[in-house]
């Protein structure tokens, strides 16, 4: 029987595992994608972890090559040695491919600083890039730098203000794809619907002047998902205030001709304007719910897909 693979995207869920193992002392294998000939499942920088008990988190491929790398991290923990293996072409292990016909390198550590991967953690926990670095040697495997630095972005936070079928839809997609959400209401039913998919307790507001200030920053997405307009305003001054990598608003093209109007006339530049997309979404004129908030997401991850890459020194 197969050992479980808890499938994990972003560096931050595999390291929040990590940080477990260290604070319960229990012991684990630290597996880096480290090298990518061609085509690939996951970027060079992806992280996994596999425990002493054979519980891996995160993975290398689309399910091709993970097995054979739990067992390998398994084998790398009883003998306490770090290994460099390479999958696909130039592999040694010819009865192991990859589909999409690249090249694999993966460093599969049994010591690694422990320190340091926490330290990363609590970084793009609080929202801050974090830096790892990686030292992989192997006699059979291509010569590698003495070092590879990787730096990782935090998830992408998506904070939405507005009420009904598609407040809710998109709040519920956003978390399923892995998005931080937050989220902003005047009524008080559609908060309840959506608490199960925020990041923290949502927020009820009951009034315009009550809505100040957002925290948003660079890696920050802000919505808008009103049918009745009025809310807009105060919540689209109070996003243009920061440095949201993307801020979108829920509507027809007149509709959002009218609100860059009234948002001219409230002193609003306009290269500010130019940074509220609209009508929001990859696929236009939907009438349904949650394929609006699906269309509104792609919109979201195409804007936030080079900020999500890991980058390489």
């Amino acid at each position: 029987m197969a050992n479980p693979i808890i499938y994990q995207d972003h560096a931050v869920d595999v390291l929040a595992q990590v940080a477990t193992y260290v604070r319960t002392g229990q012991r684990f294998v630290l597996i880096t994608s480290v090298d990518i000939k061609g085509g690939s499942a996951r970027d060079v920088g992806s992280l996994a972890v596999v425990s002493d008990k054979g519980e891996m988190t995160g993975y290398m491929s689309n399910g091709c090559i993970d097995q054979d790398i739990l067992f390998q991290a398994l084998d790398c923990l009883r003998s306490g040695t770090a290994r460099l293996l390479r999958y696909g072409d130039g592999s040694p292990f010819h009865d192991l491919t990859l589909p999409c016909g690249g090249a694999l390198s993966v460093w599969i550590d049994p010591t690694p600083d422990k320190t340091a991967l926490v330290a990363a953690y609590d970084a793009l926990l609080g929202r801050k890039p974090a830096h790892l670095t990686f030292h992989p040697k192997s006699e059979t495997v291509q010569a590698f730098p003495a070092a590879i630095k990787m730096a990782y972005q935090p998830k992408v936070a998506l904070t939405l203000a507005g009420r009904g079928a598609v407040f809710r839809a998109t709040a519920k997609v956003a978390h399923a794809i892995g998005f931080d959400v937050t989220c902003f209401s005047p009524d008080t039913h559609d908060l309840v619907a959506v608490t199960a998919y925020c990041k923290d307790a949502p927020t009820h507001v009951t009034s315009q002047q009550s809505i100040i200030k957002l925290d948003l920053d660079e890696t920050s997405g802000f919505l808008t998902l009103f049918h009745d307009h009025d809310w807009e305003p105060a919540f689209l001054v109070a996003a243009l205030a920061t440095p949201a990598g993307f801020i979108g608003a829920l509507g027809s093209q007149k509709t959002q001709a009218a609100r860059l109007a009234h948002l001219a006339d409230l002193g609003i530049s306009d290269r500010d304007q130019q940074r509220i997309r609209g009508p929001i979404g990859l696929v236009p004129s939907l009438r349904n719910a949650n394929l609006i908030a699906v269309s509104a997401l792609a919109e979201i991850a195409q804007a936030f897909a080079y900020n999500q890459q890991v980058v390489v020194d």
